[in-house]
C-alpha cells in the first residue's frame, strides 16, 4: 500500500483544515517546499497536493508552488483542486504533476473528465469522491450533492478508471480514524485501486486501511501534529 502525504496549499502557504472549513485554516509551513523536500529525505516517494484556492475559485491558482517542488525533487505529485477545464489540467500536468484528482468536475461536467481520460490515460487521472455522509461533496466541500459515493465510483469505474481517493469530510483533520467500514463497502461493489483520506492519527490506522484493501492511504494533519513522523511511514514504504 502507497504511503502518500498530503500538502494543502493557500496562498502559497502549507495549511490544513478541518474537516473542509476554511475558517478552521492552520498554517503549518510558510514554504510547502521545505516540506516536500522534508518528505523526500525520508524515502517517501508521493504526495497528494490540494489547491485549496483552486477548490473556492474553481480554477487551478497555486500552480507556482506544484511546479517549484516537482523541480526541486523527485516526488511523484497527485495534484488536485480547481481542476475544472482543458487549460486548468494542460497547466498542472506542465507544472508537474504526475496524476491528477479530477473531483467536482467528474460531478459537473462527466463528458469532459471522460475526454481527459482518454487523452491522459487512467494511469495519470485520479476520480476524486469526497463524501460526507456517503454523498458526494465538491466545490472544496463547501456543496453537497444527492449521489450516493459508490454510485458515483461505480459508474466512473464501469467508464476506465481505475484510480479513486475517497475522503470522508467528517472526519477529514479530525484525528478520529478513518471511515474503513465505507473503504470495504466500496471495494466489495467496485474494482478500483481506492486511496483512502481523512481521520488518520495512528500506524493502527494505516494498518486497518490496508487490510480493508485500499491502494493507497492519504496522510496530513497527523504528520503536522506530531502524531506520525515521517521516519514512521518510511518504515511503512
Amino acid at each position: 500500500m502507497r504511503i502518500i502525504p498530503a500538502i494543502d496549499i493557500i496562498e502559497g502557504k502549507c495549511v490544513r483544515l478541518t474537516r473542509g472549513d476554511f475558517s478552521t485554516q492552520k498554517i503549518y509551513n510558510e514554504d510547502p517546499l521545505d516540506v516536500a523536500k522534508e518528505i523526500e529525505d525520508n524515502g517517501i516517494k508521493y504526495i497528494h497536493m490540494v489547491d485549496l484556492d483552486g477548490a473556492r475559485q474553481k480554477k487551478i491558482v497555486n500552480h507556482r508552488t506544484l511546479e517549484k517542488i516537482a523541480s526541486r525533487t523527485s516526488l511523484e505529485i497527485d495534484f488536485g483542486g480547481g481542476i475544472r477545464s482543458d487549460t486548468d489540467i494542460e497547466i498542472a500536468f506542465a507544472s508537474g504533476a504526475r496524476q491528477i484528482t479530477a473531483g467536482s468536475i467528474a460531478v459537473s461536467n462527466q463528458e469532459m473528465v471522460l475526454l481527459w481520460l482518454t487523452k491522459y490515460s487512467n494511469q495519470r487521472l485520479i476520480l476524486g469522491a469526497d463524501s460526507k455522509d456517503r454523498k458526494i461533496s465538491v466545490n472544496g466541500w463547501q456543496n453537497e450533492t444527492e449521489e450516493d459515493v459508490l454510485d458515483f465510483i461505480q459508474r466512473y469505474s464501469s467508464r476506465g478508471f481505475t484510480y479513486a481517493i475517497c475522503t470522508d469530510v467528517n472526519r477529514d483533520g479530525t484525528l478520529e480514524g478513518p471511515a474503513t467500514d465505507l473503504y470495504r463497502d466500496i471495494l466489495n461493489e467496485v474494482k478500483i485501486n481506492l486511496i483512502a483520506s481523512g481521520g488518520i492519527s495512528s500506524i493502527r490506522d494505516i494498518e486497518e486501511i490496508k487490510e480493508s484493501g485500499c491502494e493507497g492511504v492519504i496522510i496530513g494533519k497527523a504528520l503536522y501534529e506530531g502524531r506520525l513522523k515521517l521516519s514512521e511511514l518510511r518504515d511503512l514504504c
